[in-house]
């Protein structure tokens, strides 16, 4: 096959960018979008600052059909083709149900739910058409086993098991594989703003001991893009160092 091309929802930080990075130095050609023109312009001039030419970023809201309609089209002109598509764009709103607000409920589904209907359903023509394709999908420990104040969230990362499963049943014949990561807690920007004391405790629950690194759950997402990896669809990996087990 020619240069294999990446597209990464919200890969400008956190578990995204080392996604993308990874794919980077694995010679992909690598297209992130986002919703901040500033972040994604500073993000591309560092990438190009690294060396890599291969990199693209587009501004797009997830949770605006219309608007990754129009990405992916403009993204199909320009390179013709989209091999792997990583669905990794998300956010949280945290509260008890009791005093969630409809606004924050809405949200975290439009933008952690919707936006894998929003993105997926433009590429997969893409990808059918090239009878070849890897969809993987960031899910999160919390949508495994829950999490208090986190009902949109963890119902938003469930139902991220159902559309991969669901999808990769009906692409299973036509050389496209559909996964599920699952991170647990990894070091991000948004750990690192949690109180020290909750940190620990966190931590003190995971069994390794530790903290996840992004670049380990950018090695699973690469790895499911290999060729050792053509016989797994459907299926969702967690990655949480031992925290949930089922």
């Amino acid at each position: 096959m020619s240069e294999k091309i990446a597209l990464v929802t919200g890969g400008t930080r956190g578990i995204g960018e080392a996604i993308c990075k990874n794919f980077l130095e694995n010679s992909f050609r690598v297209i992130t979008c986002a919703t901040n023109a500033e972040r994604n312009a500073r993000w591309l001039d560092m990438r190009i600052s690294e060396g890599y030419s291969n990199v693209d970023c587009y501004v797009c809201d997830v949770s605006d059909y219309e608007q990754c309609r129009s990405t992916v089209a403009d993204i199909e002109q320009k390179y013709g083709q989209i091999d792997i598509l990583v669905n990794n764009a998300g956010i949280t709103r945290d509260a008890s149900l009791k005093k969630m607000t409809k606004e924050n409920w809405d949200a975290v589904l439009r933008t952690n739910l919707d936006s894998l209907f929003n993105i997926t359903s433009h590429v997969l023509p893409l990808m059918l058409k090239r009878n070849y394709g890897r969809i993987i999908n960031i899910s999160s420990v919390n949508g495994e086993k829950g999490q208090f104040g986190q009902t949109n969230y963890a119902a938003a990362k469930a139902g991220t098991h159902g559309f991969t499963k669901s999808l990769a049943r009906e692409v299973s014949n036509k050389n496209i594989t559909v996964n599920t990561v699952s991170p647990g807690y990894i070091e991000t920007d948004m750990m690192a703003s949690i109180p020290k004391n909750i940190l620990d405790d966190i931590i003190g629950q995971i069994p390794v001991g530790r903290l996840g690194k992004p670049e380990e759950i950018a090695e699973v997402v690469y790895f499911l893009t290999t060729g050792g990896a053509e016989y797994i669809t459907g299926s969702v990996i967690s990655v949480n160092g031992g925290l949930h087990m089922y």
